[in-house]
């Protein structure tokens, strides 16, 4: 039996907070033991702390962990390590949602001792019939087929509790953890069946918010812990996307438009981080990834 306690960082997550609770009180478990589950409140000025406490009443698993000031998610991280037990450790974002089974197929890996961590496969609830939709299941789509290949870990991560501390000034979280996990020589594994619902941004300015944050924070970790995520290889991403692509007009037309808005994302990220040396570990939050729906 593996035993992990799960970290929730939260942001004013009133309108995600019970289903995530939910849903990981109720998971499908066999080889694996849920001894905690944690959440991180930083700074919420919304319901977020009081619905959290209310489920903490109801089930032991649940911990409630107030900070006063938004410190960073990272920051909250740490906080977590402090108090977690177990064999291995839990991140998930706090506007996520895990599929029935997520953390026994996440976890249970672990049974081989050279996987040091492992991620599973982020799922948007976007509607693809629309144009911000299709490009966030256009880019998590590209995401899943470069980590069969090279993993890149993001949104639900889970790693050998080793793991005590992680830079507070990350902006890029999992990254820090792959970079701690890979220089201990030990292997990183997706698992494509540990499905994770997610919700992308559904206006182009909560998407640059998010890709400039996350370019920004990647040539930090280059810098700051050395390491460099599989993403930032542009000729691997490009060869996938070729064989991603559909020849439909539409189709062509939203992925030159996706194509673009990365870019410029990036490059917004290049901006943020050589020439105006922003650091964004304590970001602006995109208020429309926050609610998955009923």
């Amino acid at each position: 039996m593996i035993t992990t306690s799960i970290g929730i960082m939260a942001y004013n997550e009133e309108r995600n907070i019970e289903r995530l609770l939910e849903a990981l009180t109720t998971q499908e478990l066999i080889n694996v033991e849920i001894r905690r589950i944690i959440v991180v409140s930083s700074g919420s000025t919304d319901r977020t702390d009081r619905v959290v406490a209310e489920w903490a009443e109801r089930h032991p698993l649940v911990e409630l962990v107030v900070q006063s000031e938004r410190r960073g998610k990272s920051a909250a991280i740490n906080v977590f390590l402090e108090r977690a037990e177990g064999d291995v450790f839990v991140l998930e974002s706090g506007d996520t949602i895990p599929a029935a089974n997520c953390i026994e197929r996440m976890v249970a890996p672990f049974e081989d001792p050279e996987v040091g961590m492992a991620g599973g496969r982020p799922t948007p609830v976007d509607d693809p019939e629309t144009f911000m939709g299709f490009v966030v299941h256009m880019l998590w789509r590209l995401h899943h087929k470069l980590a069969l290949k090279s993993p890149k870990l993001g949104e639900m991560v889970a790693f050998r509790s080793f793991v005590h501390e992680i830079p507070s000034e990350s902006a890029v979280d999992e990254a820090s953890v792959e970079a701690i996990v890979t220089e201990r020589g030990l292997r990183l594994l997706y698992v494509p069946e540990a499905i994770v619902y997610n919700k992308g941004a559904s206006t182009v300015g909560d998407f640059l918010k998010q890709r400039r944050r996350i370019y920004a924070g990647h040539l930090w970790l280059e810098r700051e812990q050395s390491y460099k995520v599989s993403t930032k290889n542009v000729g691997g991403i490009l060869g996938v996307l070729v064989d991603d692509l559909e020849w439909h007009p539409r189709t062509v037309a939203w992925t030159i438009g996706g194509i673009w808005l990365e870019f410029v994302g990036r490059m917004l990220g290049l901006v943020d981080f050589y020439i105006l040396k922003k650091n964004p570990y304590t970001w602006e939050i995109a208020e429309s990834t926050k609610d998955l729906g009923a």
